[in-house]
């Protein structure tokens, strides 16, 4: 409760002694007990009297009362005023902050500095730049553009709706900067993807409090920097500053990204001898994150844990099923979200419909995909069809595939055709391929996974004009490929190999490692599959491109610092070749090892190579 509040209580607690009760109110209904009583005793007509009552009703959330109470106050106050335009500010409502603004200014009160905060909060949270900067306007009418205060809610506001140079214009006008100002700014750079302008301002902070250390941290993690998110938890723990659940749902996502399953465990070991609250936002987050890392067992164990379960923590398990390629399992833990009565979402059916495409389920992910229609009612949405392509294309249904990307009833995205054609080429079907394929790179000519792949049908065909023409094409469009590499955690350090890497430290006890490998599954039966290296090169050099590919030195270097029975998990930024999935099974079997192996592409190129599609844990067992 604010000041204000509290100053008016003290005033009349001897008159009315039950008004000491409103801060102990705990239900709406106890909140009407009081209520009654101060309409039976008069004190509610007191201005000073109805202020406090409504005050403590927005503290407590109960707006729909307050209101109700508000039109029954005959001369409401600017503190009145204000107490609505800050309660509202951060509702699901803000046009009501704005309203009782307008209605204040017609009532002839005149704005103070408290006033502008939350009317600027009310523009942010309605998401309209163009409010805010009328709001601003009246800002600079009533002279408080120099208010501290009301400036860091200006660069909160120009920030979070993307200004980010008004926003710096503001900060640069602040005489005197506080935590706040600092914060709101780095968040606004996050936000616009500029985490290098955002940490430079983070460094020069003369003071820094654990909501500074958050908006970094997770700033990083939004925009993918996750190995610096990583290191900047490390910085602050060296700090003995202890992080809070927001924090660590960031540093659990980073880990859940690189998949870096020992750091991900001690952070959850952190988390639990913290006692921190695990909600549903970081319980989900650590379900995402096992499972992204192999270990779907323990994701089940989180999820068992969880005091309370939504729509989204049971996707995130349908998922991980979805990931490892356990189809049943997918399907029934969508069953059992629905008989505990919640309805599934639209990132529900993308989930459990690539779980059917993982396992070659064609009926039951057809059945889905109209029950979605009609007893969700939920449109499909472009990834649905997506999945379905993904689905069709798996079997083999590569006409039926086609045939539904023409019929569907929006225009088929880039991953959609994409899904095809990585259908295609598992089918050797180049003649839908090249139809597709064409479409796919008018779609996204910038994007060069999508030449390779074509590149790579044609060569298979013994096309090489077309190779050549395609070689051509991503020459002239300026489109390069970009650096495959692999990750590999090990005693909590993440190691990034890429392909013919010579930079490692270790690199030469790496490539004799290799050789002693390669020897050893050559006698297993290793051939080598030289079919995806890319363009007409000879067979030697393509020999020579696939043993130094990163997976495999990332696989060395494992099997050479890693202890005997440990499982070794490393992750890809690309798909992982067929070559180096056939490595690598013979690898697990030579060295009696577990291998977890996740490459990161998304949903949006899911196509498939080998029996794991990309997008998905394979893991090889050793049996």
């Amino acid at each position: 409760m604010g000041g204000f509040s509290n100053l008016v209580l003290r005033n009349l607690e001897l008159k009315n002694p039950k008004l000491l009760l409103l801060e102990s109110c705990a239900t709406l209904s106890h909140l009407k007990i009081i209520h009654a009583h101060l309409i039976r005793a008069h004190t509610i007509f007191d201005v000073f009297a109805a202020s406090c009552f409504v005050s403590i009703s927005i503290d407590k959330n109960l707006l729909d009362y307050a209101t109700q109470v508000f039109y029954q106050i005959q001369n409401p106050n600017l503190f009145i005023y204000n107490s609505f335009i800050r309660g509202f500010s951060g509702s699901k409502d803000p046009d009501k902050s704005i309203h009782f603004y307008v209605q204040s200014k017609r009532n002839g009160l005149v704005p103070d500095n408290l006033t502008y905060p939350f009317l600027v909060k009310a523009c942010t949270q309605k998401g309209s730049l163009d409010m805010g900067i009328q709001a601003h306007g009246q800002i600079i009418r009533h002279g408080f553009d120099t208010d501290v205060y009301v400036q860091n809610s200006l660069v909160t506001m120009y920030s979070t709706l993307g200004d980010i140079k008004a926003a710096s214009y503001i900060f640069r006008r602040i005489s005197c900067l506080d935590v706040v100002s600092w914060t709101s700014m780095v968040a606004g750079y996050n936000k616009t993807g500029d985490v290098t302008s955002a940490r430079k301002l983070f460094d020069k902070m003369p003071e820094k409090n654990l909501v500074t250390w958050s908006v970094m941290i997770s700033g990083y993690a939004k925009n993918n920097f996750f190995e610096k998110a990583l290191e900047l938890y490390f910085l602050l723990q060296s700090k003995g500053v202890q992080a809070n659940e927001t924090v660590m749902v960031s540093v659990i996502a980073s880990c859940a990204h690189l998949g870096a399953l020992e750091l991900g465990e001690r952070a959850h070991d952190y988390i639990l001898r913290n006692k921190m609250t695990v909600n549903l936002i970081l319980g989900t987050a650590l379900v995402d994150m096992y499972a992204r890392c192999g270990s779907i067992d323990k994701a089940i164990w989180v999820f068992d844990q969880l005091p309370r379960r939504d729509a989204l923590s049971w996707t995130t398990l349908i998922a991980g099923f979805a990931m490892h390629g356990y189809a049943e399992k997918a399907l029934e833990y969508f069953s059992r979200m629905e008989k505990a009565g919640l309805a599934p979402r639209e990132i529900t059916f993308t989930a459990v419909l690539s779980a059917c495409s993982h396992g070659g389920l064609v009926e039951r992910g057809l059945e889905l995909f109209e029950s979605m229609k009609r007893d969700y009612r939920i449109e499909p949405r472009l990834e649905h069809y997506g999945c379905m392509v993904d689905l069709l294309g798996r079997a083999g249904k590569l006409a039926e595939a086609e045939r539904f990307v023409n019929e569907m009833p929006m225009k088929p995205n880039a991953p959609i055709w994409g899904a095809l054609v990585g259908a295609c080429r598992i089918h050797k079907n180049s003649e839908i391929a090249e139809r597709a394929g064409k479409t796919l790179i008018e779609l996204k000519p910038e994007h060069s996974g999508y030449y390779v792949l074509l590149s790579n049908i044609y060569a298979r065909s013994n096309k090489w004009e077309n190779v050549e023409n395609i070689r051509q094409m991503m020459k002239e469009r300026g489109v390069v490929k970009p650096p495959g590499y692999t990750l590999f955690e090990m005693d909590g350090k993440v190691h990034k190999f890429t392909i013919g890497d010579k930079t490692h430290p270790e690199i030469q006890q790496i490539e004799r490692m290799w050789e002693e490998i390669l020897r050893k599954i050559r006698l297993a039966g290793y051939t080598g599959n030289n079919d995806d290296a890319l363009f007409d090169i000879d067979e030697e050099e393509k020999e020579s491109n696939i043993h130094r590919h990163s997976e495999k030195l990332a696989i060395a270097y494992a099997i050479m610092r890693s202890k005997g029975q440990d499982p070794i998990r490393i992750v890809k930024n690309l798909r992982v070749c067929e070559d180096c999935h056939t490595a690598t099974k013979l690898i697990s079997k030579v060295y009696e090892r577990d291998l977890i192996v996740r490459d990161r592409n998304s949903f949006s190129l899911k196509l498939l190579w080998f029996d794991n599609a990309p997008g998905t844990v394979c893991k090889i067992s050793k049996q």
